[in-house]
């Protein structure tokens, strides 16, 4: 009987202290069911592709680094960039069509803003007698490829941009664009172009940017590049390798231990560009695999970039599925970056608000 009652008091034991743990919320790395067991800032995934079959807490937020320090120059800080970021899995293309494009990201442009995505990768097309964002090939936009109208996404940023006034955006254009002054008329549809960075800012020589809080206060919260050299001088619209360097992107980007520059950038090295863009994903993207590119793989890709690019960190980290990884993911990427750029910790979390590393 003695033993009985030890044995259903171990067992109420065991069931309370597991039942707590469920009811409190679970920080990084811990076992979970769902969600919302995990604390703010994670979700719960299993990262089959590192085979992990346990469902844990990970990151789905970087630090917010305005949270501690915003007297640095722009070019001192790093941003969580989600690339093709309106291309969603299950998104139905506005034009009722099937969309047969890849998809790269599981979630909106508004969520991703919520979780500290900053830098937006958008790919536009002239379609349908207006803008489009499409996944697409060959110049062109079909039905097939078009995901919606450029103007709904940008509308998403500029609620963001009145409703946080202390928060700096980037929109990275891959641009197709041809109709005359067509980016300059749906930014303003948008109702962005007050926000705009102006292009006669934006040092060229390698010198650093305005400081964060300069921006934020004037305003000037938005910074916009494309990949058409011709709409800086016609649009006033940043040509986007007058500023920055960028590694290749695609398999190109994920040898392990070097980190090539795309064919239209300079060098990785050419330092007369400040900002520095590190692309890391793959051809096709993998919702199944992105979990494991986007852990260790992604910090060492991010350290082989610091020294190709004249150590330097990068400015903005893009990724597939950035929600997905095996623990940290692109956020503690970012945190990396940004520990580094601001106080010279090897993680911001260790930094103060002073800029020192604590």
């Amino acid at each position: 009987m003695f033993q009985r009652l030890v044995f259903v008091l171990i067992a109420l034991l065991i069931q309370s202290s597991f039942l707590f743990e469920f009811s409190s919320a679970l920080k990084e790395g811990k076992t979970c069911v769902r969600n919302k067991n995990c604390d703010t800032g994670l979700h719960c995934e299993t990262c089959l592709a590192n085979n992990n079959l346990r469902p844990r807490c990970s990151r789905t937020q970087p630090i917010n680094p305005i949270s501690k320090v915003k007297g640095l120059p722009f070019n001192k800080y790093s941003w969580l960039t989600t690339h093709n970021s309106f291309a969603r899995l299950g998104a139905i293309s506005k034009t009722g069509s099937v969309i047969l494009a890849p998809t790269n990201q599981q979630d909106s442009i508004t969520s991703q803003l919520t979780n500290g995505v900053r830098g937006f990768m958008l790919d536009m097309y002239d379609f349908k007698n207006d803008i489009w964002l499409c996944h697409s090939f060959g110049g062109m936009c079909f039905n097939f490829t078009a995901f919606q109208p450029a103007i709904n996404v940008l509308r998403e940023i500029q609620v963001f941009l009145e409703s946080n006034k202390e928060e700096v955006v980037t929109i990275i254009i891959e641009d197709y664009v041809k109709s005359p002054m067509g980016l300059t008329k749906v930014f303003d549809t948008a109702g962005l172009r007050k926000f705009m960075f102006p292009v006669t800012r934006m040092p060229k020589n390698g010198g650093d940017w305005p400081t964060l809080e300069d921006m934020i206060r004037q305003n000037q919260r938005l910074l916009v590049f494309t990949s058409d050299r011709r709409k800086e001088a016609t649009e006033g619209i940043a040509y986007q390798w007058n500023f920055m360097v960028e590694n290749q992107y695609g398999n190109g980007g994920l040898k392990v231990g070097v980190c090539p520059n795309r064919a239209q950038s300079a060098p990785m090295s050419d330092k007369s560009k400040s900002l520095v863009l590190v692309n890391h994903f793959p051809d096709a993207p993998d919702l199944v695999v992105a979990c494991k590119q986007n852990s260790a793989p992604l910090l060492e890709s991010i350290k082989a970039c610091y020294q190709a690019a004249g150590q330097r960190w990068p400015n903005y980290i893009a990724v597939d599925f950035y929600k997905r990884s095996d623990g940290g993911g692109a956020p503690q990427a970012v945190d990396v970056a940004n520990g580094n750029l601001i106080c010279g910790c090897d993680n911001f979390a260790a930094c103060k608000a002073n800029g020192e590393c604590g």
